[in-house]
């Protein structure tokens, strides 16, 4: 087994050291990167114990962490940023999609894996892969794959974006927007714009999150090109789904982000009944809450999902990623003009 972790039989002290982990990442100390690098380093030399709910809890602590950061924005900001983001927002995705299926096909990668791999990238990472797969059918093996090219490229993101703005010295409105558009997932957008500041931490999560509805009709879409282009011949045969299942294209249910309604209530209760110091705890719990995210999606990246990857996919993921992130990067630097 390529492996250096400790082993399985050792569970009581990878658990140990994985606890001692996660306290160390609610402390002040503890900044997203530093949780990330110290999420690889558990995955790479000591073993996730509890990787069966790794996924779950991601899921659940995001989301309730960006329902948080909600009581410290105000509705007027946050509407104002929802409108500059909503041009660059079609253009992009549906600019990524097209460019990531294009050479994708060039490539000669699987169809459903390179629209896993655009998904994510136009949308909004992992959310829009868990999303889009049993639209499509995915294998777990092409959702694996996909999974692994953006949680790679969000760990380069978290790191790189934040220098690269000081260096261009982009204002805050300009890093809110590029991070929003450029990075794959939200705890990676939160973490960087956190980072750079509050007026780009606020514009970059609501331009996000309004960017994550387009999960639903890109999920449609996707359906209805798979089942008419015959990717899903058979499957009705082949398949049979489970009763109550609801009637989509392509026989599968389309997720929606609900949380991003709580996200907005959150929005409104700050502004019309303002709570300043109830506010400030639940926004200081929630960013420890996204620290901790982040803990947790690099202790999830193992080895095997690095090997799993494959050179060709995360190839894919690189080009569209530079191309969408330099993009956005020259439009954005407009806005100072």
């Amino acid at each position: 087994m390529d492996t250096i972790s400790i082993p399985d039989k050792h569970i009581l002290l990878r658990q140990v050291i994985f606890g001692a982990a996660v306290l160390f990442c609610l402390t002040p100390m503890a900044t997203p990167p530093v949780a990330l690098v110290v999420g690889l380093l558990i995955a790479l030399f000591v073993g996730h114990p509890f990787l069966h709910l790794n996924h779950k809890a991601t899921h659940f602590l995001l989301q309730v962490s960006v329902v948080g950061l909600g009581f410290g924005m105000n509705a007027a900001s946050a509407l104002k940023a929802g409108r500059e983001g909503f041009l660059f927002t079609v253009i992009s995705i549906a600019g990524t999609l097209l460019f990531g299926l294009l050479l994708g096909r060039v490539m000669k990668i699987e169809r459903k894996t390179s629209l896993l791999i655009s998904g994510g990238t136009a949308i909004c990472g992992g959310s829009a892969i868990a999303a889009l797969a049993p639209v499509i059918r995915a294998e777990e093996r092409q959702v694996s794959v996909a999974l692994g090219v953006v949680f790679i490229l969000n760990s380069v993101a978290l790191f790189l974006f934040p220098v690269v703005g000081h260096w261009l010295g982009l204002s805050q409105e300009q890093f809110g927007l590029w991070s929003a558009i450029a990075i794959h997932d939200t705890s990676s957008v939160v973490g960087a714009a956190g980072r750079y500041g509050p007026e780009a931490l606020a514009i970059a999560t609501t331009v996000k999150l309004a960017r994550a509805l387009w999960i639903i009709p890109v999920s449609l879409g996707a359906a209805l090109f798979f089942r008419r282009s015959g990717a899903l011949r058979g499957a009705a045969t082949a398949v049979r789904e489970p009763e109550g299942a609801d009637a989509q294209p392509g026989g599968a249910r389309v997720k929606i982000p609900y949380f991003i309604g709580l996200f907005v209530v959150a929005i409104l209760l700050n502004t019309w009944l303002p709570m300043p110091a109830l506010s400030r705890v639940i926004v200081g719990a929630s960013h420890a809450g996204l620290t901790l995210t982040l803990f947790l999606i690099g202790s999830g990246l193992s080895r095997q999902v690095l090997k799993n990857t494959g050179a060709r996919p995360l190839v894919q993921g690189v080009i569209v990623w530079v191309l969408i992130a330099g993009v956005t990067l020259v439009a954005v630097m407009g806005l100072a003009g």
